[in-house]
């Protein structure tokens, strides 16, 4: 069995930072992608960023050049640092993972539950 779980959320004022992470435990042989997902009320969950098995990342433009993705295969985890938030950051945050629970499986995809992200004017 494969658990992911956030981390990390919080209420911050604007303009301050946050660390989210994305720890995966279980059964692991090893983590591919990984996404970070954010759903606000009302809205579509859509994709802040990813990060790929060999540490690649991509990023929505709304939080480019704010957010930044890494992690720690050691610790099977990833981790989502969040500077500069702003109001429209408020959300639920959630990550998305492929991982394999042991050697030879194909993967498979894991959420996890989420973290609220509060971001106050």
């Amino acid at each position: 069995q494969v658990q992911l779980v956030e981390s990390g959320g919080g209420l911050v004022q604007a303009g301050g930072s946050l660390r989210l992470s994305c720890a995966a435990s279980g059964s692991i042989f090893s983590i591919n992608n990984v996404g970070w997902y954010r759903q606000a009320p009302g809205k579509q969950r859509e994709l802040v960023g990813t990060i790929t098995s060999g540490g690649s990342t991509n990023y929505a433009d709304s939080v480019k050049d704010r957010f930044v993705i890494s992690r720690d295969n050691a610790k099977n985890t990833v981790f989502l640092q969040m500077n500069n938030l702003k109001p429209e950051d408020t959300a639920v945050y959630y990550c998305n993972a492929d991982i394999r629970a042991a050697r030879g499986y194909p993967h498979r995809s894991y959420w996890g539950q989420g973290t609220q992200v509060t971001v106050s004017s």
